[in-house]
């Protein structure tokens, strides 16, 4: 994974969050500065939602901040100076915008972050992969073949509708799966970018580029 588990550590809310104290406490104290109001915006709460569902924020954002792990950081001498980097997926950018927002006001530094992109669904970058759906999904434990019957039949195309649209428009590789997916696995920058310009061609169809 490329950490070194003796300088990791690894920990679970329900059991650390009853063995430290500061943890519990920076909780209560971005409870208290996130009003429910603002708390509906950013996360779409409604009348219906349960309470734990408008906690639970806070208690994602306290581990963004030093003063959570005092054990981790008892040699410092102000370990609330700590900045954190938080990798994480582009869905739980709500989470620490609203920490960031609320970073100054405990006078902590505002953690910063690195966004990871969703690999897409076989259906579209609009979705995600669900592991109830094989037709929407390509798993780990699938065989090389039938990855490539997976792509070939139920991977969105970025090719026109009909063989005449496509002739006219050309492929349109931001919504072309199968053009999405070399993003993330061919290494060669160059051999990329000249398979885009023969999906964006007008005289190729991008189902026979696929297969």
């Amino acid at each position: 994974m490329g950490f070194d588990p003796k300088k990791t550590f690894i920990f679970s809310n329900f059991e650390y969050m009853g063995t430290c104290p500061d943890f519990y406490r920076t909780i209560c104290q971005i409870q208290r500065l996130v009003t429910y109001n603002q708390a509906r915006a950013i996360f779409g709460f409604n009348d219906s939602d349960c309470i734990g569902k408008i906690s639970f924020p806070a208690i994602q954002a306290a581990p963004s901040f030093a003063q959570s792990f005092p054990t981790v950081f008892e040699n410092l001498k102000k370990p609330e100076d700590v900045g954190c980097l938080i990798p994480c997926a582009i869905d739980q950018d709500p989470y620490f915008r609203m920490t960031r927002d609320v970073a100054p006001r405990l006078g902590l530094p505002k953690p910063s972050l690195i966004y990871s992109v969703f690999f897409p669904a076989l259906q579209g970058n609009q979705t995600k992969m669900s592991a109830s759906n094989p037709n929407t999904s390509i798993f780990l434990t699938d065989t090389p073949k039938q990855v490539k019957n997976k792509i070939n039949k139920y991977a969105y195309s970025g090719g026109g509708d009909t063989i005449t649209e496509h002739r006219e428009r050309g492929g349109n590789c931001d919504i072309d799966v199968s053009y999405q997916y070399l993003r993330f696995f061919l290494e060669d920058d160059q051999k990329l970018e000249q398979i885009r310009q023969v999906c964006a061609s007008k005289l190729i169809l991008l189902n026979v580029l696929v297969a």
